[in-house]
């Protein structure tokens, strides 16, 4: 039987957070599908295409290296549809600290009451990825600062070019 888990988030960007916690995930799971939410209400930075674009890139290769198969989805539902529709088992949810805990615990209630039949399993980010958000990834690219230590090479150069474009 494979052991398939969601990894839902915006990823917008992917960070080395993110990435820890895909190569976290692809320890414990045999497919791990990583899944973009689609929200018509928000103006992300980079579009879905773009972003599954980088995940494809950036996470691809972590997946391969711990033997696990990856694949990236876009949903616009809750993430329990999701899950249900890729077969997962397991919802995998990163924690950089007692903040997050607190959020993904009632998320976990909430998914848990909706859909039983899928456990969380909580992530602890490695030190080096702890501080890190997409949210201060973007604020600091935004600003021309540089954002190679917290995201993907890839990721920085898309970045540098999207800021390019605006200025």
């Amino acid at each position: 039987m494979t052991r398939t888990a969601l990894y839902a988030g915006s990823f917008d960007p992917v960070t080395n957070g993110h990435l820890d916690v895909v190569r976290q995930a692809c320890r414990l799971v045999d497919r791990l599908v990583i899944a973009i939410g689609v929200h018509p209400g928000k103006a992300p930075l980079f579009s879905a295409e773009e972003r599954a674009a980088l995940l494809t890139e950036t996470c691809g290769p972590v997946a391969q290296a711990e033997g696990a198969a990856l694949e990236i989805v876009t949903f616009n539902d809750l993430a329990v549809s999701a899950a249900r529709r890729c077969g997962a088992a397991i919802f995998i949810r990163g924690l950089r600290d007692g903040t997050d805990l607190d959020y993904e615990m009632q998320l976990a209630g909430m998914n848990g009451a909706m859909a039983p039949e899928v456990q969380t399993v909580f992530l602890p980010a490695s030190t080096q990825a702890r501080p890190i958000t997409a949210t201060l990834v973007r604020q600091i690219a935004g600003m021309g600062g540089d954002v190679s230590p917290f995201v993907p090479a890839a990721v920085a150069a898309r970045l540098r070019q999207r800021f390019a474009a605006h200025s």
